[in-house]
């Protein structure tokens, strides 16, 4: 069952968003070479805390932080620790945050200093792939139209896309129906309805799709060893289209 928000709720969904849309704030001017993932993750849960809100990856299944950031192979999930960033790194920051009982789930992919053309590209991508599915989206659309959408945007452009790790419904929690691939057939799935919310994040490797994960049991890489971007928001479906609530 996909829920339907309404009237307050949307409205406190929408503060989520605007809140998170803070700590990227925040983020964005962190990214350089010789900082640790320890360090930014240190930041985002100092701002988090500052806004009155909290983080809910820290503790799910025994996550550690509260953000995932991942470098270069590393798809999802990266755990933030001692390593520090390096000149022509891609670094993927992915952050849920809960505010007055509402989430927002958003991920950005940086640059690390200079990088070359290629990973240039694979960041502009993997945004395009999420624009061109949130465009499929609207009231009485099937989920399947954006999934085809972001799909046929990163093979055009000679991308896998991953089918491993997908995106999800949000709303009182992270993890809510319905499962979001970045791969599908148009006109198939759910239909959306107004007042559904969804975090729709493609996930964009350089290489093939394939991914592995490392014994840690959270870090997942690609298989080949290429990079990979990220790009994710939270959007709310409304009878004209969709409304991005994790971007100004």
């Amino acid at each position: 069952m996909i829920p339907i928000r309404k009237g307050r709720e949307i409205e406190k969904l929408r503060r989520a968003g605007k809140a998170l849309i803070e700590v990227f704030d925040t983020v964005a001017p962190l990214i350089k070479p010789g900082i640790t993932t320890l360090e930014i993750n240190a930041e985002i849960e100092k701002k988090i805390a500052s806004l009155g809100a909290t983080a809910p990856c820290k503790g799910y299944h025994g996550y550690p932080a509260a953000a995932c950031i991942s470098t270069d192979d590393i798809v999802v999930h990266g755990i933030p620790s001692l390593k520090m960033l390096k000149e022509g790194e891609i670094v993927s920051v992915d952050i849920v945050l809960k505010l007055d009982g509402y989430c927002a789930d958003a991920t950005r992919t940086y640059a690390v200093g200079n990088i070359s053309p290629e990973k240039r590209r694979l960041i502009e991508v993997t945004e395009q792939c999420f624009r061109n599915g949130v465009a499929k989206i609207r009231a009485g659309a099937r989920l399947g139209d954006a999934q085809h959408a972001i799909q046929l945007t990163a093979e055009l452009a000679g991308y896998g896309v991953v089918r491993a790790m997908t995106g999800h419904g949000i709303g009182t929690s992270m993890h809510e129906d319905p499962v979001i691939a970045n791969y599908g057939a148009a006109g198939s799935g759910p239909l959306l309805k107004a007042g559904m919310c969804l975090a729709i994040e493609p996930m964009i490797n350089m290489g093939d799709w394939d991914v592995v994960i490392d014994r840690d049991g959270w870090t997942c890489r690609t298989a080949d060893g290429l990079p990979a971007a990220h790009y994710e928001n939270t959007v709310l479906v409304t009878e004209n289209g969709a409304e991005i609530l994790t971007e100004r």
